[in-house]
């Protein structure tokens, strides 16, 4: 999780009052932070990626005002009406479509907050932002703009001084030849115009999701800021907008609008949202059995409005906590104005007595049994990578279920299949001892409606005398001693085992599985080096309804 140092002197004077360090360290876990490190001088904490708006000492201190009794209520945004303006031209549509923007004055900027605010930023491209995929953020020295501007596209020929050089580049040459440039540089890939925002003289400011330009770069003696967030969500844009204009605002400045127009685009909205709890589902939730009052007390400690309303409780909720969803997350809130170490648990009034359930009764004597012939289990993800689970098997890809919007090539789409995975296994253990014999029982998705899921166990066995008849006694052992049951076996054919060497497995005459010696093709494509030989049958339906 991300890491925030907070340094005690900077605390107490933020803080506004002087606490002692004790009262500060016990306090911070009580809003649901984990010290991990503590000095004479500093503590390092860890937070929630639910909570960017901890990512700061700044908002670290809103939160133990509140507890400490110091501060209650909502801090709310003020924003008074500026004369910048940003028009937005179509031609962003399919790239990036939506920005916001704020102007902070008139207060000045330490190394300390300069620090927080860009591991603050970074936090938030990766939370809020998706690895800047969703929102992304510039921070801009404000007397270096000259307004109006213009978010827009240009060719990749556009050259400019990047943030952190003092020599001018194309954009291409920056998403080759910048660190930044090579890392998020595939978020344009395909677009021949890219996003950039330019001003009345038209320089270029910023090249949205990569980088800045130096022109505006922010030091020490930066007195007025522009905040500036692109994004392809325009809700995600104006949380993160809100997350870092109430940081900047218990910084010391004082907020502007800015004008916004063009292209579906408008000035934001920073407002606070209101949300209506029940009073009965905080006492139920929590076992307690307090007024409604002393639960409004609580949530102005959480740094929230409240007020009743009928039977209900009426939350006020600002725009930076982007955590709070439903009533529950309330109820939370309550709780920790409440003060975790005041809940007292209790024991249930009524007893009851836990036990296994039956289908993990079922798969832990088929563990044991197969334990007991030898062999060692393993666990694999159930999201899996196509190279792996199809295209080194040799499987047929007609049945792939595919992860929309997945991160990662790895663990794009959800396996139909226990054995690619286990030789996938094998192929990373090449220089471990033989025989190597390994099972798993798992969940395989197969394409219906809604999708269907079965447990299946797969099993195989790598060492140079390995057969079809070895493995196909193992399969009958385990059938037999665990559940008395008596399995035939059938010739058949299967890309991923050899020909001759593969039979199907029937019990009663319905198919519930493969057996047989791994194709050689597999056998090269995994690079392994011995032969292999395995079974996967069905369990969904053989040993359980």
């Amino acid at each position: 999780m991300p890491v925030v140092t907070l340094y005690f002197n900077r605390l107490q004077k933020i803080l506004g009052r002087k606490i002692s360090i004790e009262k500060i360290v016990s306090t911070l876990p009580l809003l649901g932070l984990d010290i991990e490190e503590e000095t004479k001088d500093h503590v390092n904490i860890e937070y929630s990626p639910n909570r960017p708006d901890f990512s700061t000492d700044y908002g670290i201190v809103t939160g133990l005002q509140g507890l400490l009794g110091l501060k209650l209520g909502m801090s709310k945004l003020k924003i008074k009406k500026g004369k910048g303006a940003i028009k937005v031209d179509s031609s962003v549509v399919r790239v990036r479509p939506y920005i916001t923007a704020i102007e902070a004055r008139n207060d000045t900027l330490d190394d300390e907050t300069i620090r927080q605010l860009i591991a603050m930023q970074e936090d938030l491209h990766n939370g809020i932002g998706r690895r800047r995929k969703k929102t992304s953020i510039g921070i801009h020295d404000l007397d270096n703009v000259r307004y109006p501007l213009v978010y827009t596209t240009v060719p990749r020929t556009r050259r400019f001084i990047p943030l952190g050089s003092q020599n001018e580049m194309t954009i291409s040459e920056i998403l080759e030849k910048t660190e930044t440039g090579r890392t998020y540089g595939n978020l344009l890939e395909g677009h021949k115009r890219v996003p950039i925002i330019i001003d009345s003289k038209d320089n270029t400011l910023s090249f949205p999701p990569i980088i800045n330009s130096n022109l505006t770069e922010v030091t020490a003696k930066s007195r007025n800021l522009l905040i500036e967030v692109t994004a392809t969500d325009k809700n995600a844009a104006e949380n993160t907008l809100a997350l870092v204009a109430y940081t900047l605002q218990s910084v010391g400045f004082q907020l502007f609008s800015v004008r916004i127009s063009g292209a579906r685009n408008s000035t934001p909205s920073l407002d606070a949202r209101s949300m209506l709890i029940d009073p009965t589902l905080v006492n139920s939730t929590l076992g307690l059995d307090i007024d409604p009052s002393v639960m409004i007390k609580s949530l102005r400690k959480s740094r929230l409005d409240a007020k009743i309303k009928g039977k209900k409780i009426l939350c006020t909720i600002p725009r930076y906590r982007t955590d709070i969803f439903g009533p529950i997350d309330m109820v939370e809130e309550i709780a920790l104005g409440y003060g975790i170490q005041n809940l007292e648990p209790t024991i249930p009034e009524s007893a009851s007595t836990g036990q296994k359930n039956s289908l993990t009764v079922l798969l832990n004597a088929v563990r044991s049994t197969m334990i007991g012939l030898g062999y060692s289990e393993v666990l694999n993800f159930e999201l899996v990578g196509k190279h792996t689970q199809y295209d080194l098997a040799n499987r047929n890809v007609s049945n792939m279920i595919s992860v929309i919007n997945s991160k990662s090539q790895e663990h794009h789409i959800l396996r139909d299949a226990l054995i690619p995975g286990l030789i996938d296994i094998l192929s990373r253990n090449i220089h471990e001892p033989y025989p190597q014999k390994i099972f798993e029982i798992g969940t395989v998705f197969y394409k219906d409606h809604p999708i269907k899921e079965t447990i299946h166990l797969g099993c195989v066995s790598a060492y140079s005398d390995v057969s079809f008849t070895e493995v196909k006694s193992i399969l009958q052992s385990l059938l037999k001693t665990g559940f008395n049951l008596v399995c035939k076996t059938a010739a058949d054919t299967n890309p991923m085992f050899a020909d001759g060497r593969t039979a199907s497995v029937l019990i009663d005459n319905d198919k519930i599985g493969l057996v047989g010696e791994i194709a050689p093709l597999i056998i090269d494509n995994f690079k392994l080096r011995t032969p292999v030989a395995g079974f996967e049958i069905t369990l969904t339906g053989l040993i359980f309804d």
